[in-house]
């Protein structure tokens, strides 16, 4: 039997069409060791934890703050162009910085050790129609414990569009790119619905008096934010209110294409694995670690693109380290990265371009029939075991 890896890696480089040299073959005594190591850098940056991090995220919320205020102030000069265009940015900043580096990470407990009841990841509510508690089920637990994995991790097309060769082909798929692109402009709404598991209903797999809770839940948080964005604040500029009206719906767009945009390039570039439920049986935390490196990516680029991203542009440290602040990432970076070279694992990464790019080229070309691209229908691997012979 091979090694965890042998067969996983030997897909990866067929999934980018490469022929792969040599197969990666790791020792349970390498497994071991790369849990040992990734445990101890998490357990360098909790014990490093203080004033810097809470400095850090008192000041992010101050400036989120700020762009909202100064966004609702500009609206009402919205009859002037670049005025409502300055409006439209700041509330885009605002929207981007209260959704990712302050509620995506707070929920994820990564503020919890501060015992500040505002940044509690049980109480804190987004500035988002998604549900704090319904978001945190379906990503905190559902994706974060079960990553890329088939049948498990629900975050693999979104239940609607064709991200991987193991989804096998049906002709609805032809419409990939198009549900691709109404997912990203209305990618919030996405986020919302997601618990739901619309294509189980579909299906008959889930019926709708199952999910009526969680629809309550939904209505009730949709309508709270769609009084706020489109009713009340519009209203409070008086005769700009259909200027205001379009201003707010632009700056919800910009958010959702930017997220959207990172998400994807974080976890459907070419050379991202998938996995099968039986190859992670019994996991053990160096499976675990091992997993997330193979199952996610990367994205370069400067300070600023990664705090607008809520760092998640380091979205292999993410899924290592979920409930650590996220402007740690960059710092274990480079860690992790030398790790990974240590035992020849691949540590994904690129620019923003050269993602986009990857993950738009495979959305196009899952939307065919395996026959037109040459391409098979691949079952993520059988479990290996890590005798390291083949």
């Amino acid at each position: 039997m091979m090694s965890f890896l042998t067969s996983a890696l030997t897909s990866l480089g067929a999934a980018r069409g490469d022929e792969p040299e040599e197969r990666v073959r790791l020792s349970p005594e390498q497994i071991e060791e790369i849990g040992v190591e990734l445990d101890q850098l998490r357990a360098r940056i909790v014990a490093d934890l203080g004033d810097v991090d809470r400095e850090y995220i008192y000041r992010l919320i101050k400036v989120q703050r700020g762009f909202e205020v100064a966004g609702r102030g500009l609206m009402y000069l919205g009859f002037l162009p670049p005025f409502w265009l300055a409006g439209v940015g700041a509330l885009s900043i605002s929207k981007i910085l209260d959704n990712w580096e302050i509620g995506h990470n707070v929920m994820h407990g990564q503020y919890d050790w501060m015992r500040e009841p505002g940044l509690s990841s049980q109480v804190f509510e987004w500035d988002t129609v998604c549900p704090a508690d319904q978001w945190k089920h379906s990503h905190n637990f559902l994706h974060h414990t079960y990553t890329n994995i088939a049948g498990r991790d629900r975050d693999i097309g979104y239940g609607i569009i064709r991200i991987d060769e193991s989804q096998k082909w049906h002709p609805y798929y032809l419409g990939n790119p198009l549900y691709s692109l109404v997912l990203m402009l209305f990618f919030e709404w996405g986020v919302m619905l997601h618990d739901l598991e619309i294509d189980n209903i579909v299906k008959g797999n889930r019926k709708w008096v199952d999910v009526k809770p969680l629809l309550e839940g939904m209505l009730s948080k949709a309508s709270q934010q769609v009084v706020k964005d489109y009713v009340l604040f519009p209203a409070l500029t008086g005769p700009l209110f259909a200027s205001t009206l379009l201003g707010n719906a632009s700056s919800k767009v910009i958010h959702n294409v930017w997220m959207h945009t990172v998400i994807f390039c974080g976890h459907f570039p070419t050379g991202v694995q998938v996995f099968t439920e039986e190859e992670t049986t019994a996991e053990t935390r160096g499976h675990w670690y091992v997993r997330q490196m193979l199952g996610s990516a990367n994205i370069e680029g400067r300070q600023l693109m990664h705090i607008m991203s809520g760092n998640l542009s380091h979205q292999i440290e993410h899924h290592l380290f979920p409930d650590l602040p996220a402007h740690r990432y960059p710092e274990m970076a480079p860690q992790v990265k030398a790790l990974c070279e240590k035992h020849g694992l691949p540590y994904n990464t690129g620019g923003l371009v050269k993602q986009v790019s990857s993950v738009w080229g495979k959305i196009f070309s899952l939307s065919l029939p395996p026959f037109l691209t040459g391409s098979t229908t691949q079952a993520a691997p059988k479990r290996p075991d890590e005798s390291g012979a083949s």
